[in-house]
């Protein structure tokens, strides 16, 4: 496991329509301010070499103040700017491919939706952390396949960072760290709110 991840707490995934353009790196730092512990670049743009800017702004950021940053969906990217890790679907790129681009040293994470099998092959074959959800009705990803919290219980004995995507809000949240998860990631929670830090601040709360 690489010693760049954090073991528990709030995991902020950036969004085009929430952080785009002049108010993403000033949206990051705010919620690092609030007390998030990672970062995910999340772009749907088309525009490569804008994704590129953007995802090295946000890393010159993040860098300094000991924040991991991931890339998600382009593994390419994350070695490029040489970004913290990478985080991939359960049916993208093959891990050990990912692992060869990242190096061993990197962080990757690997979305498992409400699959255990799926989270026991991705930990063998050498992921970081695996995310499950969506568990509550989630802006970002309506159509998302419904997950249930009795799947960190059924995950326990994988001994990996397990991570809760999906609609959380700081009033559901408990339930699913009751169950068993230990990062909870977080786009519209944070991002959608008009004091970005304080948001991040009542989940990071909830770690204390």
């Amino acid at each position: 496991m690489s010693n760049l991840l954090p073991q528990r707490g709030l995991y902020v995934l950036t969004d085009d329509t929430l952080t785009g353009g002049d108010r993403l790196v000033t949206a990051v730092a705010q919620a690092i301010q609030g007390g998030a512990v990672m970062v995910q670049y999340r772009s749907k743009s088309p525009d490569r070499q804008r994704r590129h800017w953007e995802a090295l702004d946000v890393l010159t950021l993040c860098r300094p103040l000991g924040i991991p940053l991931l890339i998600n969906d382009d593994v390419e990217l994350a070695a490029e700017i040489g970004a913290d890790g990478a985080h991939i679907g359960g049916t993208d790129m093959p891990i050990a491919e990912a692992r060869t681009l990242l190096g061993a040293d990197k962080i990757l994470g690997v979305s498992c939706y409400n699959r255990p099998a799926l989270a026991a092959e991705a930990a063998a074959a050498g992921a970081d952390y695996i995310a499950f959800g969506r568990f509550f009705a989630s802006q970002s990803k309506p159509n998302a396949v419904q997950a249930a919290p009795s799947l960190f219980e059924d995950s326990r004995s994988l001994e990996i960072p397990r991570c809760a995507i999906g609609g959380i809000t700081p009033e559901n949240a408990p339930a699913l760290l009751e169950a068993g998860a230990d990062l909870l990631a977080v786009i519209g929670g944070v991002f959608a709110e008009p004091n970005i830090r304080a948001a991040a601040q009542r989940y990071a709360n909830l770690f204390v």
